[in-house]
């Protein structure tokens, strides 16, 4: 199998209650795939499935070409996981917390002391290194979860909503951290996630759920310009006026543009929305903008989808 990870046909049972309905995906490699759907829509049932935490009623799961089922210890070498809230001992520091982690899966006393340098530095834990988990913030434990799923270089990452029950500062500082790993890693990562801007933007692939059905398996960039046109939010440093509107319309590519309260909403063509000149040409028009971003088109067919598959 060429893909790093394969679902075929994975079904998922409770009595009478199907958690995962036959549920088919591919997950190409070096791609950061976003698992999104509404609470209950089967999201974490499948990440436990593929991690064997839970077994699938029936169906198949391979993570390089190994068979999670027949095979759990061999697929999931080479593999990093958070899934559910992450429990350490308190009493260790990060840097005891990876040494003996690395110890259990194989690693050498020299390997771990190497990656726990880089590691700790990759989720800004670099100040901690030597302070007891047990004094830390969610968001702190949070990052040295993220941080030990690296342990060993693995292929593939598998966090299951590594952001949930954080605060907005905790997310934010989350985020930032898988965005890095994004664009500076050789690795497979799969992550689910109930919201749309965090999948938006992070994630260059999207597949999702609803009631345990696979509704839509596609890159973002595909999703987002399904309708041809993107949305495009631009934050003022005050309250925008008709000269302000009127310059963000004359840019090109733009299709419209109108006062949102603080903010100018433009619709713009697809390919214009995602032109790196198009911040530089937001910033030279003077009218005070500091922030850029794109509005949720991602939201409408994400609305659509889950309407259509109650």
């Amino acid at each position: 199998m060429g893909n790093p990870i394969e679902i075929i046909g994975l079904v998922k049972r409770y009595g009478d209650f199907t958690a995962v309905d036959n549920l088919s995906l591919s997950i190409k490699k070096n791609s950061f795939t976003g698992l999104l759907g509404p609470n209950g829509a089967g999201k974490s049932t499948t990440l436990k499935m593929l991690t064997h935490l839970i077994n699938a009623t029936s169906g198949e799961a391979y993570i390089n070409g190994v068979d999670v089922t027949r095979d759990p210890k061999g697929a999931l070498t080479g593999v990093g996981t958070v899934v559910e809230t992450p429990e350490f001992y308190t009493y260790l520091t990060p840097v005891e917390t990876f040494e003996l982690l690395g110890q259990l899966i194989g690693m050498s006393g020299e390997a771990i002391s190497a990656q726990t340098s880089s590691i700790l530095e990759m989720v800004k834990m670099t100040e901690w290194s030597d302070k007891k988990i047990g004094t830390f913030s969610k968001g702190m434990r949070q990052r040295i979860a993220l941080g030990q799923a690296f342990l060993g270089d693995p292929s593939v990452i598998i966090l299951d909503e590594p952001t949930s029950g954080l605060d907005p500062r905790g997310m934010a500082e989350m985020r930032e951290v898988l965005k890095n790993i994004r664009n500076g890693r050789d690795v497979t990562v799969v992550m689910s996630s109930h919201m749309l801007h965090e999948v938006s933007d992070l994630c260059d692939h999207v597949a999702i759920l609803n009631h345990g059905k696979l509704i839509l398996d596609d890159t973002i960039d595909a999703v987002t310009s399904r309708s041809g046109t993107r949305q495009i939010i631009i934050k003022l440093d005050h309250v925008p006026t008709a000269d302000d509107v009127a310059k963000v319309a004359a840019i090109p590519g733009a299709l419209s543009a109108s006062r949102l309260g603080n903010e100018i909403e433009a619709k713009m063509s697809s390919e214009c929305a995602r032109s790196p000149e198009l911040f530089k040409a937001v910033s030279n028009l003077g009218i005070g903008a500091y922030n850029l971003y794109e509005n949720e088109s991602l939201e409408a067919t994400y609305l659509s989808l889950i309407k259509e598959s109650r």
